[in-house]
């Protein structure tokens, strides 16, 4: 069963509430994905993501959880810096 790229959306910007999120996808199949974490002041910028790798719930889980981590050492890194 194919997922629309509005279904899709939607999972993943959920999926990563709190924090504010835009899907886009390209005329080639590929979704980018902003996120903004406006507490901690971070955003984070990942393209080139094929819309064809998220087929299953687990392949939408495993990209909501890379993205969690990779905004979570973004942040901690800046918290750094700051110190």
């Amino acid at each position: 069963m194919v997922m629309s790229l509005l279904e899709l959306r939607h999972i993943i910007e959920s999926g990563l509430l709190p924090l504010k999120c835009r899907c886009t996808a390209d005329a080639n199949g590929d979704l980018t994905i902003e996120l903004m974490d406006e507490y901690a002041g971070t955003n984070l910028v990942t393209g080139g993501i094929p819309i064809a790798s998220l087929q299953t719930s687990r392949d939408i889980a495993n990209l909501i959880a890379q993205l969690r981590s990779e905004i979570a050492s973004s942040a901690s890194g800046l918290n750094r810096s700051r110190a």
